[in-house]
């Protein structure tokens, strides 16, 4: 029980104030003409000026509360590391023991997991929402045991006690880290990127070390070992070896007596793309296709075309002098011989043989195929001729035959085969029902590789074909530039093209025989392209070295997918009969693996804001005793709580201590008695 008294003013303050003035002039007055009643003029005043203040006793009945005292405790997964996790869970119930015993204090236990994602230790973000459910005024202090390696520092806060961090580790600690800069998401196919490699020694290292083994892998290959220094930047080009996705991962063998060996991987993917894409375009006489091929290949500022039309054959005799036909001659050899292999693509559209192009020459053209090379063939009616490409030594190689050497001149709608809709190059066009008709067709038999498009009587259209390491095609017609003017309502020409030509040069997109993944976050997403109707199950090896197989369910023709959440971070391998891949699931070394050794260095100004204190765990608890707001809190051996004193007020009585009749009756008395008092005078 706690009294006091209060007041309450009937009147403002200024208002009160005013009448004060007023009162203090007129007893003033009052004494220089020396009225004998200025004293009882005086006190009357003062009567009502009290009375106008409304003084009241007031008694509460307050009932004391207990202080609250934080212990937060990091269980994130640099707690792990050592012996951090016991030493960290015996410090907690030992303060736990301390607090309880202490008189009018009540503990509240934060357990502060990883972030979500990989957003690390999210310490300050625990403690504000749990000082967010509690009243300030009862905060006496906040214990944090932790490594002190937090990711939220910047986060701001308003402590309303002394903040101490017990931290864990011990000084004897040493780690090896491995990280990868300025990596970037795409490059050149065939040209260097180069990355900036470092391997650095934290902590208490081992001072004998200078060199260190560093194994690079591609793709999940064979790794490539190396020997690096420690503690410098290592600059590192790399070569992407394909398009597409390509996964690199670097790797340090575990030293004997590091923390972890979490951060000795970084794990790198660049996406490979091809500077120029560069085509010959070998047209044999001029006609509307060639304009057609032309127009494509030239919108795409990606590509490189050389064109070579034969505008006037040798037997042609009309008198025009050989130095009028050209300014210079076309660097046949040139092309054909020396910088073949400097071509992504080749096109013949319409070739016959006329002498122009030597046998040797078209030799060197079949040998460009079998070793990776691409050649697509768009037949006109010379195909089915004497004068044929299949003639030539290039006919080894070409996907079908022109047997019956027979031309079908009759219209007729192109049509995509059941193979053809699981083919990348000609799945999910648009309905063959919409598309015009072509009136030509070289009738071709035999057909190797896949037939993706037919057209009378279900003949071979467009027929793909793999030879060797390289990728030829034949299209038995010269009529598809028909599509591209509209006839009878026209077709998708310029795509069926353009997949058709980046299909030859190895895009990996437009493989019909692929395992893909992509990733997000901690999901999976799986792709199985194929031309059969069925596949087995995947295989997903996971970077601790288990194994699991999933199902996949057909979502279009040819492509099965599955969604895989990803148990932990790290490498993934996947497996499909014949296909392989893998791919990264988050980074390699988790930002809790970055900054392993503990050090009190990030939270320091949150310590220092209100003199708090750190203390490690290694060299014994320390106790708990009370200070005073804004003196240290911290000393040799013990560590400061600071004592709220908060209460609750259960009941308050209040007694006016000059009620209305009292004021009445002493303000009455008292004017009459300087009244009367001047009066006898």
């Amino acid at each position: 029980m706690t009294a006091s008294v209060v007041f309450d003013p009937l009147v403002p303050l200024a208002l009160l104030l005013v009448v004060a003035i007023i009162a203090a002039i007129s007893v003033v007055l009052a004494i220089l003409r020396g009225l004998n009643g200025w004293g009882l003029r005086a006190a009357a005043a003062l009567v009502v000026l009290g009375a106008l203040a409304n003084p009241s006793y007031q008694q509460e009945d307050r009932a004391p509360l207990t202080d609250i005292v934080f212990l937060v405790e990091d269980e994130s997964a640099s707690q792990d590391l050592g012996d951090r996790a016991a030493q960290s869970g015996a410090a907690a119930n030992a303060l736990a023991a301390q607090i309880a015993a202490r008189p009018n204090t009540e503990l509240r236990r934060i357990a502060v997991p990883d972030g979500a994602g990989d957003a690390g230790t999210e310490l300050v973000t625990a403690l504000s929402n749990a000082m967010a459910e509690e009243p300030r005024a009862r905060i006496a202090g906040i214990l944090a045991i932790s490594d002190g390696r937090i990711h939220d520092a910047d986060v701001p806060i308003d402590l309303p006690a002394p903040l101490h961090l017990l931290m864990s580790g011990e000084q004897t600690d040493w780690d090896r880290r491995l990280t990868v800069r300025n990596a970037p998401a795409f490059a050149i196919i065939g040209e260097p990127v180069t990355l900036t490699l470092r391997i650095d020694d934290l902590g208490a290292a081992p001072e004998n070390d200078t060199l260190v083994q560093l194994d690079i892998s591609v793709d999940g290959d064979e790794p490539q070992s190396f020997q690096v220094p420690i503690g410098e930047d290592l600059e590192l080009p790399i070569t992407l070896p394909h398009g597409g996705r390509n996964v690199i991962q670097f790797t340090l063998p575990e030293a004997e007596g590091e923390l972890t060996d979490r951060n000795n991987t970084a794990l790198i993917q660049m996406n490979g793309v091809r500077d120029r894409l560069r085509v010959l375009l070998v047209s044999g006489e001029p006609h509307p296709g060639g304009r057609t091929w032309r127009n494509l290949l030239k919108s795409d500022s990606s590509v490189d075309l050389v064109h070579f039309t034969i505008l006037r054959p040798p037997e042609k005799q009309d008198g025009v002098p050989v130095n009028e036909l050209s300014l210079i001659a076309f660097p046949t050899r040139e092309l054909f011989m020396e910088k073949i292999e400097d071509f992504d693509l080749i096109i013949f559209d319409r070739y016959k043989r006329r002498g122009i192009l030597p046998s040797l020459y078209l030799e060197n053209v079949a040998n460009y195929i079998r070793q990776g090379g691409a050649v697509l063939v768009a037949a006109g009616p010379d195909f089915a001729t004497a004068d044929s490409l299949f003639r030539s030594p290039l006919g080894a190689v070409l996907p079908a035959t022109p047997t019956t050497a027979r031309v079908i001149e009759e219209p007729y709608l192109p049509k995509v085969t059941d193979v053809g809709k699981r083919h990348p190059v000609t799945a999910d066009l648009p309905s063959s029902g919409d598309w015009g008709r072509w009136l030509r067709q070289i009738d071709v038999t035999d057909p190797q590789g896949n037939v993706v498009m037919e057209g009378v009587d279900e003949r071979p259209l467009l027929v793909l074909n793999r030879v060797e390491e390289g990728r030829v095609a034949l299209l038995a017609s010269d009529h598809a530039w028909l599509w591209n003017r509209g006839y009878e309502g026209g077709g998708p020409q310029l795509e069926l093209l353009r997949r058709l030509a980046h299909w030859m040069m190895k895009e990996p997109e437009l493989e019909e025989e692929a395992l893909t993944a992509t990733a997000e976050g901690q999901t999976m997403r799986i792709r199985r392209r194929t031309l059969d109707e069925t596949v087995p199950p995947v295989t997903v090896t996971a970077p601790d070295g288990s194994t699991m197989e999933l199902t996949l369910e057909e979502t279009s023709p040819g492509v099965f997918e599955t969604v895989f959440e990803g148990p932990e971070i790290g490498l993934y391998r996947l497996s499909n009969g014949d296909q392989n891949a893998v791919i990264g699931l988050g980074p390699a070394a988790p930002r809790e693996f970055v900054e392993t050794i503990a050090s009190d260095e990030t939270m320091r100004p949150l310590v220092d804001s209100l003199r708090g204190g750190v203390a490690r765990l290694e060299d014994g608890l320390p106790r708990l005793r009370d200070v005073r707001p804004g003196r240290p809190a911290a000393g040799r051996g013990w560590l400061g709580l600071t004592p709220r004193d908060a209460f609750e007020t259960r009941d308050v009585t209040q007694t006016p201590l000059l009620p209305g009749w009292l004021v009445l009756l002493l303000s009455a008395a008292l004017i009459t008695g300087a009244w009367l008092r001047e009066g006898r005078r």
